[in-house]
């Protein structure tokens, strides 16, 4: 899932300068489930931008609205009859999200109030782990269910450098050592052989946009 955080108050409110009606757009999927930016969130930085405003004696006003994802038109659609009311949009979705919106309103300014972490996992309420950097090209069948992208503070594609010292990382004794964790891992598994195969170097194609096909 992916991962979000609420930027400083102050980088919100310095984002919206100069703008009188401000939507904050909040999203029902990933960024609600993670505490970022879903209904709560919403009605939250739109109480505190309204009291705010009201503070520096402003007619400027904030007003909360909730879709079910703002990375897909169909729900981007239910908010073309009221957007033209709002000056600007902040937008408490993912990157992908926010961009979308821009993409659907090239007129109106859209604002990201959040920012956009990591694709992980959930340790437990709101404590969320980095497992995945959608990097395009996933091995972790061959790692034993460990990610070298994502694990090795090198990102190292086959098999530890030097610098691994009793299991921990040489960049820290904090840090298991991703490697390590993939030996111990297919050693359990009978799987041994994996960590001989040679994988074809990254290209990282993340660095590039890409369009994404899902094929039925």
């Amino acid at each position: 899932m992916i991962k979000i955080k609420e930027k400083n108050f102050n980088e919100i409110v310095d984002s919206i300068e100069g703008f009188k009606k401000i939507l904050v757009l909040g999203c029902g999927g990933c960024a609600s489930v993670c505490l970022g930016g879903g209904q709560k969130e919403v009605e939250r930085l739109c109480v505190n931008l309204n009291i705010l405003f009201k503070s520096e004696l402003s007619s400027r006003v904030a007003r909360g609205y909730t879709v079910e994802r703002q990375c897909n038109i169909t729900f981007i659609e239910e908010t073309r009859s009221f957007i033209k009311d709002f000056d600007a949009v902040l937008s408490m979705a993912c990157g992908a999200g926010a961009q979308y919106m821009a993409e659907i309103y090239p007129a109106t300014p859209i604002f990201p109030a959040v920012n956009t972490i990591a694709i992980g996992i959930d340790r437990e309420v709101g404590v969320y782990e980095e497992k995945c950097r959608a990097c395009g090209d996933c091995v972790v069948g061959f790692t034993g269910g460990v990610c070298p992208v994502t694990r090795c503070a090198k990102g190292l594609f086959n098999g530890p450098c030097g610098g691994t010292n009793k299991g921990n990382c040489e960049i820290s004794s904090s840090i298991p050592c991703a490697w390590v964790d993939i030996y111990n891992r297919l050693k359990s598994q009978d799987r041994l052989d994996n960590i001989l195969k040679i994988r074809q170097v990254m290209e990282w194609q993340n660095q590039t946009q890409r369009t994404v096909i899902q094929n039925r």
